[in-house]
């Protein structure tokens, strides 16, 4: 495991601290969750990228199948997006 020195303004500290001690735990945790936190948005975010990338250029083709599946809804119904089966 690798260590972080931290420098926080002491008021800051006392708040982590006192959350800390509201869900029975300590500050090296408060800031473990946090890093897993943004470890998995940031996982998130590269996902998201990706499949963006992979769409890129296809929004015309993409709109026309929603368009497609909404019109096969039934007849005479509005094409508006109607999302109730």
């Amino acid at each position: 495991m690798t260590s972080v020195t931290v420098s926080l303004p002491d008021e800051t500290y006392r708040r982590l601290d006192d959350i800390a001690r509201l869900r029975g735990t300590v500050i090296d945790r408060l800031f473990d969750e946090m890093a897993a936190l943004m470890v998995a948005e940031s996982d998130a975010e590269d996902r998201f990228r990706a499949r963006a990338r992979r769409g890129y250029g296809k929004a015309e083709r993409g709109l026309g199948l929603l368009s497609q599946a909404a019109g096969q809804r039934g007849e005479g119904r509005d094409r508006e997006w109607d999302l109730d089966p």
